[in-house]
């Protein structure tokens, strides 16, 4: 088998069923594929929905892996690699959507380049525009470019109209060969969300493989995240500590350290620019710089997972005392 669309659902049904749409609509002709759904323990009716789908014969092979208790999205992705069967894995959030020849352009850059071990499709956001997904890997050089505003120029490596060589690329709708990814043990569980695909394709260069960005491959990223207030703060969080722990990982824990002031230093700029503007607030700015000082400070989305997965736990039997 040639190809494995591997996607994570977590309380996105809608998304989810657009998702598995689009893999229909947009399949390559001719290549033997595979459609494997890992549904994130979500309470929204979304692993009824895909076992209707399959009732009624809709999207091919479809395999539904219903988890009872939520896991991180590294830990959900590795999961989807060891099971997957074909040469090819594309890793896809619920919330993405192929377009008609993405999946065929990403297949044709890991053919093309045997010592690839990732391809990623250029993003776009809803309504059409094209978003960052492709960086250099972080470290000193990069914390430089964006606290001197230029991270646009030195650090984002997506866009352009050729296959190109990046650092890392998102893994909203990421092609990996699942060869490479068992070669450096898949994606690290540690990272719960965030920079988790960072540190894979770190360690798949680290290993001597090449990650590229495919601009002829396009998929819709309707980001449903965003859209959700409530848990702002919580995805902060994780981005703050799953950031640092990369660093602390790649760099030591010490560079780690003496990084931070750097990467703190252009939220407080902004910050302090929102101030003096009407309409603008800098409350955002000034959370995210706290959280850059201080990664392992709040809760994150991992505490909200948590919490869920207690939920589900019985009561404990707790014997009636006796008058």
């Amino acid at each position: 088998m040639k190809l494995s669309y591997c996607v994570v659902n977590t309380n996105g049904r809608d998304d989810l069923i657009a998702c598995l749409d689009a893999i229909e609509g947009t399949a390559p002709p001719g290549v033997a594929s595979e459609t494997l759904v890992l549904d994130n323990a979500s309470d929204d009716g979304s692993a009824e929905a895909v076992r209707g789908r399959v009732k009624d014969g809709r999207g091919g092979d479809v395999r539904l892996i219903a988890l009872e208790r939520r896991e991180g999205k590294a830990a959900n992705d590795s999961r989807l690699l060891r099971e997957a069967r074909g040469e090819y894995a594309l890793l896809l959030n619920e919330d993405a959507e192929l377009t008609s020849g993405c999946a065929a352009a990403l297949i044709e850059a890991l053919d093309a380049e045997p010592r690839a071990a990732a391809a990623g499709a250029q993003l776009l956001n809803s309504d059409g525009s094209t978003a960052a997904c492709a960086w250099r890997l972080p470290g000193w050089g990069a914390a430089l470019a964006s606290a001197l505003f230029l991270h646009h120029r030195f650090v984002t490596q997506s866009g352009g109209d050729r296959t190109h060589e990046v650092g890392w690329v998102q893994s909203s709708a990421m092609l990996v060969r699942r060869s490479a990814a068992e070669q450096v043990g898949y994606l690290d569980p540690d990272f719960f969300v965030y920079s988790d695909e960072t540190d894979f394709c770190a360690r798949l260069r680290e290993a001597g493989w090449a990650i590229l960005h495919v601009p002829s491959a396009r998929a819709v990223h309707h980001d449903q995240l965003a859209s959700d207030s409530t848990g702002a703060d919580r995805r902060l969080v994780e981005f703050s500590r799953n950031r640092d722990l990369y660093l602390r990982k790649h760099l030591g824990a010490a560079q780690a350290v003496l990084m931070r002031p750097l990467l703190t230093l252009p939220h407080l700029l902004r910050a302090a620019y929102a101030a003096v503007r009407p309409g603008r607030s800098s409350r955002r700015y000034l959370a995210l710089a706290s959280h850059a000082m201080s990664p392992n400070r709040g809760e994150g989305i991992r505490e909200a997972a948590e919490a869920h997965n207690r939920a589900l736990e019985p009561a404990p039997n707790v014997p009636r005392r006796l008058p």
